[in-house]
């Protein structure tokens, strides 16, 4: 019974299950609860969403496998403040671990995932890698996160923040710091200072600037040949998919044809053995008329 139990501890069970079992147990602590008084608390559960495959997963991986999820939120938080304080070292440094450590994660998040009985496609599977980042790059998208109750997956656009208000069963597990944002405006440019008389050195980066704008387009471009040969392969999984989909319904007609044929052979050795036993007794019956005609024959002779 939900007697003394408040919306959150309904939530937090729900939000543990499976996906099968998800609608039949929020209607019954939906019913439990109206049959307790609590109608308001009733009609708060009925308003729980199922989540999504990659929400679930992500709070599966929150709930069996905390010490994963706590390793990707660390390095976020680190990952942020490299970012504040511009330490452009140990901003790469901490990139490439962020992207060794989100695939990681993914790939331990799957498993689970199929432990638990659910099989998690390439798509999903990119969007709980999208999750994992936005709680790295994203404050607020690390709070859905470590609620483990996700309705849907996060993610995050260039400076965009993530959305969690929605993406969150119970928004207040967030805590009051948590609200919907939208794009912060443009700041206003500071007035321009009076040029000063004295005439000042300054430093020519423009080559330096050449070299970045390079590596940048270099970059973009290893990037979406990157991009192109993921959806290649991705085509290819599909397609081997599809394949062995049309191999397993062959071989279940071969495996039918077979057992079909067996019964086949089994009437036909049945019938044989009925035949032989048939053609046995002939040959016993001919054999015995040959002797009943020897005989007759001696006696024939015996008289002449």
């Amino acid at each position: 019974m939900l007697r003394g139990v408040d919306l959150t501890a309904a939530a937090d069970e729900l939000y543990s299950l499976l996906p099968e079992e998800f609608v039949a147990r929020r209607n019954a602590l939906a019913t439990e609860a109206r049959k307790d008084g609590d109608r308001e608390l009733s009609a708060q559960v009925k308003q729980l969403g199922k989540p999504s495959i990659a929400a679930w997963v992500v709070n599966m991986l929150v709930r069996h496998d905390s010490d994963q999820v706590q390793q990707v939120l660390e390095l976020g938080a680190a990952l942020r403040e490299a970012q504040t304080s511009m330490a452009g070292d140990e901003l790469r440094q901490l990139g490439r671990q962020r992207r060794q450590l989100t695939a990681a994660v993914t790939r331990r998040a799957r498993s689970l995932a199929s432990d638990l009985g659910e099989k998690v496609s390439e798509s999903v599977a990119a969007q709980v890698e999208d999750t994992l980042h936005a709680a790295m790059v994203d404050e607020d998208a690390a709070k859905a996160v470590g609620t483990g109750m996700l309705v849907k997956p996060l993610s995050v656009t260039g400076t965009e923040a993530a959305d969690v208000v929605d993406s969150v069963a119970i928004p207040s597990a967030l805590g009051e710091t948590v609200v919907r944002r939208a794009p912060a405006p443009r700041a206003k440019k500071a007035p321009a200072e009076p040029e000063k008389a004295d005439l000042t050195v300054v430093e020519d980066n423009s080559r330096a600037i050449e070299d970045a704008e390079k590596e940048l387009a270099q970059a973009e471009g290893e990037q979406s040949s990157a991009e192109r040969r993921l959806e290649k392969a991705r085509r290819k999984v599909e397609k081997r998919e599809a394949k062995g989909l049309q191999l397993q319904s062959e071989l279940e007609e071969l495996r039918r044809r077979v057992a079909e044929l067996e019964q086949r052979i089994e009437a036909n050795e049945d019938e044989l053995s009925e035949a032989e036993d048939a053609r046995d007794s002939e040959e016993e019956s001919v054999e015995a008329a040959r002797r009943a005609v020897e005989q007759a024959r001696k006696a024939l002779n015996a008289l002449r």
